[in-house]
């Protein structure tokens, strides 16, 4: 009879230490960052969808294999947006997707691709068989619902957002806005800062650009948007907006110098004149050591902004959060006239 009693003993005093810890306020700030280190934005895990939205087969016009995709056709009779929205590193065609439901609910014509699923395959990986199956879905989309083709919008977060990065930089359609969220741009330093981090990504980036002992160079340069040809006139008809939670890299697998980077790089390849429009070493070292605001920027949804530059049409907005998409703001933003 004694080990009941124990039993209850320590529950009441576990009840009663989560009670205090919960209603002291200097106690719960410290705990706090620490309570959420999962982040669903790479969430390998299987979804039930919504039968509403179908899966279809498309066949890759590269190599003439069959890529998955979850598919949903707008009811309306007159032609509509296509809302493209890529899966995460871990990912694949069938991950859960939030933004399916939001696509839905305002009846927006919706795909998911497979793009070669996971990315520690060589076929994957921002390949250019992976490149070509996200323009083989969109085509899919375009050939099987009404779809307004001047509003077209491509959105993914983590390596949703580094294929999104990848999409424009290689895709032959016309998009009407990109929106890549805590992307990946840069395989070489992923791979040296994933190292440093002891994240299950080491293996992957290896695996991918089927190295041995150590990384290839050559493949990771080459699967890496951030070394590749602007295509700068697409920005004359196209937006790409690049979003980063100021503590990723700390409490997420992708350090915020990606999306930084990757937005300076695009400047560079403009022949942008104007200094103020890039971040700047001393803007990045300062977001980087003290994670604070370079100034009152705002808020997007319920965040605190941390950094904000646009030229032209391609922005960048470092926002209060870590390794994730807010989602409903990213629909919204994504879609918006």
């Amino acid at each position: 009879m004694k080990k009941p009693v124990s039993y209850i003993l320590i529950l009441i005093l576990g009840l009663s230490a989560g009670i205090y810890i919960s209603q002291n306020e200097t106690i719960w700030n410290t705990l706090k960052p620490f309570t959420n280190n999962f982040t669903p934005f790479d969430d390998s895990r299987e979804s039930s969808w919504d039968s509403d939205f179908k899966v279809v087969d498309i066949q890759s016009t590269l190599d003439n294999s069959q890529q998955n995709a979850y598919f949903f056709k707008s009811k309306s009779a007159a032609p509509g947006p296509l809302v493209v929205s890529l899966h995460s590193w871990s990912g694949t065609y069938e991950q859960k997707d939030e933004l399916a439901a939001l696509s839905k609910a305002k009846d927006l014509n919706y795909i998911h691709p497979d793009f070669r699923g996971v990315n520690w395959t060589k076929d994957a990986c921002c390949s250019d068989l992976a490149m070509q199956d996200i323009d083989d879905a969109i085509d899919y989309a375009i050939k099987n619902s009404k779809v307004d083709l001047s509003r077209i919008y491509v959105i993914g977060s983590s390596g949703g957002g580094y294929a999104t990065l990848a999409t424009f930089m290689k895709s032959k359609h016309s998009i009407r806005r990109f929106s890549a969220w805590v992307p990946i741009s840069d395989l070489p330093a992923w791979y040296a800062q994933s190292k440093i981090m002891g994240t299950k990504y080491v293996e992957n980036i290896l695996d991918c650009t089927s190295s041995k002992d150590s990384l290839n160079l050559e493949i990771a340069i080459k699967k890496s948007p951030i070394y590749w040809k602007t295509p700068v006139e697409k920005l004359n008809t196209t937006e790409l907006q690049i979003f980063a939670g100021i503590y990723d890299g700390i409490q997420g697998s992708v350090p915020i110098t990606h999306s930084i980077n990757f937005y300076n790089k695009v400047l560079k390849d403009k022949l942008v004149n104007d200094n103020t429009l890039f971040v700047s070493d001393s803007e990045k070292l300062y977001l980087l050591e003290f994670r604070k605001a370079l100034s009152d920027l705002g808020r997007i949804a319920d965040r605190k902004v941390f950094l904000k530059k646009q030229s032209g049409n391609i922005g960048l907005t470092i926002f209060e959060g870590n390794h994730e998409m807010l989602t409903e703001y990213a629909f919204n933003e994504l879609i918006r006239e």
